[in-house]
This record gives C-alpha cells, sequence and structure tokens, in this order.
C-alpha cells in the first residue's frame, strides 16, 4: 500500500490482494448482483442516517481547504483493504478514505 499504509479502525496494515485481471477491488466491471440502489420519490439518493450527511460534509470541507481533492479522496476509497470495501456501506468507505488521508497528511 502507497504512504505507509493504513492503520486506522476500519483495518490493519496488509498487503494488497490482486484478484484476477482487476488491481483493484473497486474495479468490478459491470458485475450483478450487488443489488438495485436506492433512491428517493425525486430521483436522488437520500443519507440513509444523519452520520452519512457528517461524513460528505467533512469531505467537502476538507476538500475545500485543500487537505486533498476529489482523485486523492477516490484513490484512498479504492485503496481500502478489499475485505474492508466489500464488507463497508458507500460512506462508511468514504469514512475509512478520510481516516486515512489525513493521517498520511499529517493533518489528523
Amino acid at each position: 500500500m502507497r504512504g505507509g499504509g493504513y492503520h486506522g479502525p476500519f483495518c490493519e496494515k496488509k498487503q494488497a490482494v490482486r484478484v484476477g485481471r482487476v488491481s483493484r477491488v473497486n474495479d468490478l466491471g459491470g458485475q450483478t448482483g450487488f443489488g438495485p440502489v436506492p433512491v428517493g420519490a425525486d430521483g436522488t439518493q437520500p443519507f440513509a442516517a444523519d452520520w452519512e450527511a457528517r461524513v460528505y460534509a467533512l469531505a467537502a470541507m476538507l476538500r475545500r481547504r485543500g487537505v486533498f481533492n476529489s482523485d486523492e479522496l477516490r484513490d484512498a476509497i479504492e485503496r481500502l483493504p478489499p475485505e474492508v470495501y466489500l464488507g463497508a456501506s458507500y460512506y462508511e468507505r468514504w469514512l475509512g478514505a478520510l481516516e486515512m488521508l489525513v493521517a498520511e497528511k499529517g493533518v489528523a
């Protein structure tokens, strides 16, 4: 893993796992079986819980302050270990990535 690895509560430092021809677990390439994406009556995707909105707001604030950019956030999400990535909800992945980025950048 780049950046010295991640040592937060979502995972332990582990070696990257290679699955078939994909280099990261998030590269599912059109696989099926993950169920529908829930949407609100107006077609928007609401936050399932208040903490998800807070994670989103925290990420937005850290991006605006220049701590990281959107590409770095996406990369950090993709660097989560496969067992963490697959076992986490969408915003749990964001939270794990935020923890990783603030630790790597010395903001924590």
